[in-house]
């Protein structure tokens, strides 16, 4: 088992920047592939980026592409993203998710998650 902990959500301008952070406990952090979804309001869930356990691979969602950086600290079982450049449409319940196999983060539902942290962009 996975526990997942998100931190670091709350109201930004439009422009403005926020990191958040996904703590892990229970069985090995750094032998699992991370990821970042969002849900907005009214909205499905959608993939915003990925990492591999050793952090040499990301993959993200267009949308955020050169905006948005995932990292990882897999001494401190610790994952991060940097959100930069915030826009209205970013706002959302952003979770952090984990699953041993990466093609799994970046395609389907990861194993587990966090239970969400919310952003808010306002204009």
């Amino acid at each position: 088992q996975v526990q997942l902990v998100e931190s670091g959500g709350g109201l930004v301008q439009v422009g403005g920047s926020l990191r958040l952070s996904c703590a892990a406990s229970g069985r090995s952090f750094s032998s699992y592939a991370m990821g970042w979804f969002r849900q907005a309001p009214g909205k499905e869930r959608e993939f915003v980026v990925a990492i591999a356990w050793s952090g040499a691979s990301t993959y993200y969602a267009d949308s955020v592409k050169g905006r948005f950086t995932i990292s990882r600290d897999n001494a401190k079982d610790t994952v991060y993203l940097q959100m930069n450049s915030l826009k209205p449409e970013d706002t959302a319940v952003y979770y952090c998710a984990a699953d041993s196999e990466l093609i799994v983060v970046v395609t389907a539902t990861p194993h587990y998650w966090g239970q969400g942290t919310q952003v808010t962009v306002s204009s």
